[in-house]
């Protein structure tokens, strides 16, 4: 049996799917991209790996797609609310 290398280990996510444990910086995680291909219809799509938001300080802050997706959905409900707190379906 061969030594197997984590890098060598098929895994049943998308490379974009999974968190570096690299340290990077906001710019450099909101270039990634968990999906880059086209569809079955021939379509591009591209899903990026990190949402970035910005937080009420002026800080950014990178939401990963699949980790983050409750705040990522938090954050898009919040968009849609008016100055008065009612939601706004566009």
């Amino acid at each position: 049996m061969e030594d197997n290398n984590q890098k060598d280990i098929h895994r049943a996510v998308n490379p974009g799917d999974v968190i570096s444990q690299e340290p990077q910086s906001v710019e450099e995680k909101a270039q990634q991209r968990a999906v880059d291909s086209p569809d079955i219809t021939g379509d591009h799509i591209e899903v990026p790996t990190y949402f970035v938001v910005d937080e009420p300080d002026g800080e950014q802050k990178p939401l990963h797609h699949v980790k983050d997706a409750e705040e990522i959905s938090d954050v898009i409900r919040q968009a849609r609310v008016d100055e008065e707190g009612n939601r706004v379906w566009w």
